[in-house]
């Protein structure tokens, strides 16, 4: 009688099949997109809000600077025409169009240097700048070509002033020298967006 040989326990555990791998591999490759399109809508919305504070920063920190400047405007009589020994230090000037605007101020430059003197807002190129030099005997006639600088706003895309001769009236686009508008408006448009309408007291 033959012998029974006993047979191997079967083994029961197996590998993944290859529509497992498969499966496996589509569902890691759904959820590595999904986490690269979260981490750059985080980075586009990072660099959106970093855009949008720095134009709030620039726009408060240009008008602030503007409204000083406007505020320290020199009072006193009005320059009526030319004069031989030049105008009196405290006499008023302002004379603006609708792109740019001129007027005298006592202002401050840095820490020891500093007094009256003929400031003026414009355009160039792209670029919204002051100017300022000293006054001279016919300050709406001055040359300005060498007047000192400094750029105040980049990526100007549009400027324009208006003026109103007091409270109630409509508002002009341009002033002639003598006695200065009550309002004063800035217009300005950057990178496809307009600022708020800086309107200024002027302090006469």
């Amino acid at each position: 009688m033959r012998k029974r040989v006993p047979s191997l326990p079967k083994d029961t555990s197996r590998g993944f099949t290859l529509v497992e791998v498969v499966v496996a591999l589509a569902v890691l490759s759904l959820i590595m997109l999904a986490t690269v399109s979260a981490l750059r809508t985080f980075a586009n919305t990072q660099t959106s809000l970093d855009r949008v504070i720095e134009r709030i920063d620039e726009t408060r920190t240009v008008s602030s600077f503007l409204r000083s400047l406007v505020a320290s405007a020199a009072q006193g009589q009005y320059e009526g025409g030319l004069t031989l020994g030049g105008p009196p230090e405290n006499s008023s000037f302002f004379f603006a169009d609708e792109s740019f605007m001129t007027w005298k101020a006592t202002v401050l430059f840095g820490e020891n240097f500093g007094g009256t003197y003929l400031l003026r807002v414009q355009r160039q190129g792209d670029a919204l700048v002051l100017l300022w030099q000293e006054p001279s005997n016919d300050n709406s006639n001055v040359d300005w070509s060498d007047a000192a600088s400094r750029q105040l706003i980049s990526g100007l895309q549009e400027f324009s002033l208006a003026f109103r001769p007091n409270f109630v009236d409509d508002w002009v686009t341009k002033w002639e020298p003598g006695a200065p508008p009550a309002l004063v408006r800035l217009r300005i448009k950057t990178r496809d967006r307009y600022w708020p309408d800086l309107v200024m007291e002027l302090p006469w």
